[in-house]
This record gives structure tokens, C-alpha cells and sequence, in this order.
């Protein structure tokens, strides 16, 4: 992991009895993503805070550019060592990794329609690089769901959006449906364009998988 630097910030508590197990899922991360491209320079900041994670893993990531993330571990919750012993650590590590890596071309986005492609492609990537299948909140919302109740072309073009709501269902959305959009919209962009190299994975602009799922019929357009 030459181009990657761990800081372990533990003022919040202590990782040093699991530090062992935890670099070994990111060097094991790095060597996945190093198959298909050079892995970026990052500095990743690898903290514990109790009860600040995904309920249902106990861990979460969030990158903040296209140099750094952070990843917060919760040993305390019931479900973390069941999930770090599945890999989802792992996967949650590409997924950041693919974050930054976007950051760093054309950018996560500051549309809901950017916002649920760049979320969609990072999980995409997640499960072509390890042959995973998708997380919970990525298949929350089944496929024939999304086609009953099409999002509109209109909210996802615009940059006024509630991004709690349509990810976390804070307020009227059902509760990761933007995860579980943006993952459908990049499959079907995906299962069309066939073979997809290193570069097409991090800059294909969101308008091109948007276009697909007007398409598709997961996306409506105004009449």
C-alpha cells in the first residue's frame, strides 16, 4: 500500500487490538483495485466513535476529496464483527476509494442526478472488482418499484435538493432509495455498454448513465 497513508485517530478509543485485522482489509482493498488501475495517493483517517456508524454494520466511510477519507469503526456494535468478517470493510474502503477517485475527475456532483451516479458507480465498482453482491441499501428498493414510481428528469437536474432525504429517507422517501436508484440507473448503463475500462469507471459523465435510464424507464421526463 505505497500510496496509501493510515492515520489511526484514536483520542475517541482505541483500535490497537484490531489494527492488525483492519490494515490487512485495506491492503487486501488496494490490491483489488490495483488490478484494474493504478490505486490514487490517499491519506485515510480511520477512527472509533460508538453509535456513529451504519446500524446494521457498525462501520462507514465518507470521502471529503480527492486525497483523503475517513473510515469509522464502532467495535461496540453488535453487528460490527460479523460484517468486518464478511468484508465489508473491504468493499466499503472501494467504495470511498471510487469517491475520490471521481473527485478527482469530473466530481461527485452537485445535482441529485450527479449525486445518485456517483453513488451508483462506486457501488457498481464495489461488486465488479470483488464479484460482491450489492448492499443492502443499494437493492432496498426493488427494480420493478423504481419503474412503477419513476424518479422525475426535473429533481434530478436540479442542485436544490434534500440529499438526507432521498438517501437516508429523512422526510418523505423511502428510506436509501437514492442508493438504490443510482445503483439500478449505473447497472443498466453497465449491462448496455458492455466492457468498461479503468477511465470510462471514474469520468463517464452522469448525463450519458441519466440518458439510459430516460431510456429505461427509471427516469421520467417531463410531459
Amino acid at each position: 500500500m505505497e500510496k496509501w497513508t493510515l492515520h489511526w485517530l484514536e483520542a475517541s478509543g482505541s483500535l490497537a487490538e484490531l489494527r492488525s485485522k483492519l490494515a490487512d482489509e485495506f491492503a487486501a482493498a488496494y490490491e483489488a483495485i490495483a488490478r484494474l488501475m493504478p490505486p490514487p495517493r490517499l491519506d485515510i483517517l480511520i477512527q472509533r466513535l460508538s453509535g456513529e456508524t451504519i446500524p446494521e454494520m457498525g462501520l462507514v466511510g465518507r470521502a471529503y476529496r480527492s486525497s483523503m477519507f475517513t473510515m469509522t469503526l464502532d467495535p461496540d456494535n453488535p453487528n460490527f464483527f460479523s460484517s468486518l468478517g464478511a468484508g465489508a470493510l473491504r468493499r466499503h474502503v472501494i467504495h470511498e476509494v471510487h469517491h475520490c477517485l471521481r473527485m478527482g475527475g469530473p466530481g461527485y456532483g452537485w445535482t441529485l442526478g450527479e449525486a445518485l451516479v456517483s453513488e451508483g458507480l462506486a457501488g457498481q465498482f464495489v461488486r465488479h472488482l470483488l464479484g460482491s453482491d450489492p448492499e443492502p441499501w443499494e437493492y432496498a428498493i426493488a427494480s420493478a418499484d423504481l419503474l412503477r414510481s419513476p424518479a422525475r428528469l426535473q429533481a434530478l437536474e436540479s442542485r436544490h435538493y434534500d440529499h438526507n432525504e432521498w438517501f437516508f429517507g429523512v422526510g418523505d422517501k423511502p428510506k436509501w432509495l437514492g442508493y438504490s436508484l443510482g445503483y439500478q440507473m449505473v447497472g443498466r448503463w453497465l449491462a448496455l455498454r458492455g466492457e468498461t475500462d479503468s477511465l470510462t469507471w471514474v469520468n463517464v459523465p452522469a448525463a450519458d448513465i441519466m440518458a439510459i435510464a430516460l431510456e429505461e424507464g427509471l427516469v421520467l421526463a417531463e410531459p
